[in-house]
């Protein structure tokens, strides 16, 4: 598994605004469908809110890429 971390600037960042700005959505379309279908793991859970706020400290894995954000 890739570990990575990435730094926010805010109080938060938004689930699909995170896929695009990492690459791993091409567009808000395709990172909707990715939440959907219940691709991402946030803290060890399923996470299936598009728009979920995450903060500093949370884990999110993709496929196989971890991402730690700072």
């Amino acid at each position: 598994m890739t570990v990575q971390e990435f730094k926010i600037t805010g109080e938060y960042i938004e689930l699909i605004q995170l896929l695009k700005a990492l690459g791993l959505a091409q567009t808000g379309g395709h990172a909707k469908m990715i939440v959907e279908e219940e691709m991402v793991i946030r803290n060890g859970e399923v996470e299936t809110r598009k728009r979920a706020k995450l903060i500093p400290g949370d884990v999110v894995e993709v496929q196989d890429i971890s991402i730690r954000l700072v």
